[in-house]
């Protein structure tokens, strides 16, 4: 489960989306979220690799009651990927801002956020050096 970051290090914006694929069989996103990053976000850093995916599967969120109390606490995208990674008891839910990060773990859903999947990158061989691709300079 893959929630986009207003972080500065996510992985669009440091032109490394590239590397999902290679560490996850499935990566799912919310429908919204493919909406907003491919639609809305065309142009932007990630917007073409997305809509390009095949390997990205877009879902909606079936419990909007418990996405309308966790949106009481995260912003409403957050809450979602939350609620869609309990619903389809996802091995990982990629996020993050802290809180939603705090958030996730306390309902006991493993997560993982940029810097660790460049650290699981690296130690695949996948990446050199994680610092490299953090300040990279990638389009």
């Amino acid at each position: 489960m893959l929630h986009p970051s207003e972080n500065r290090y996510n992985l669009a914006r440091i032109g490394r989306l590239d590397l999902l694929p290679s560490l996850y069989t499935t990566l799912m996103i919310l429908s919204a979220v493919y909406h907003e990053v491919v639609v809305r976000g065309s142009g932007q850093p990630g917007s073409d690799e997305v809509a390009q995916a095949g390997w990205i599967t877009t879902r909606s969120v079936t419990d909007t009651l418990a996405v309308a109390g966790l949106a009481t606490m995260l912003d409403q995208g957050e809450a979602e990927a939350i609620v869609l990674a309990q619903e389809l008891k996802a091995v990982e839910l990629l996020i993050d801002e802290r809180l939603g990060r705090r958030i996730a773990q306390s309902l006991g859903l493993p997560i993982k956020g940029t810097l660790g999947i460049l650290v699981r990158a690296k130690h695949r061989g996948l990446v050199p050096n994680v610092r490299d691709e953090l300040y990279s300079t990638r389009p």
